[in-house]
């Protein structure tokens, strides 16, 4: 619910465009806060523009990672 506070928190500041950003495992629940937000919150609010990626992660042993990411820009 924090998230959902945040980004309402941002539009209620005036912000036009909020981007909600995450990786891996976390992505699922970027889309539920977009979700939430949309037919909630913020019923105004429409997806802009979702960019889908990779981004490789350095490990402790040295490796990189390959980890899915995604942005979902909000705006009102």
């Amino acid at each position: 619910m924090s998230y959902v506070h945040a980004v309402v928190t941002q539009f209620d500041e005036g912000q036009e465009t909020v981007h909600i950003k995450a990786r891996g495992k976390a992505i699922s629940r970027a889309v539920d806060v977009t979700e939430f937000i949309r037919n909630r919150f913020v019923e105004e609010a429409q997806v802009e523009n979702v960019d889908i990626g990779t981004d490789q992660i350095d490990t402790d042993e040295g490796d990189e990672l390959n980890v899915s990411s995604i942005q979902i820009d909000l705006t009102k």
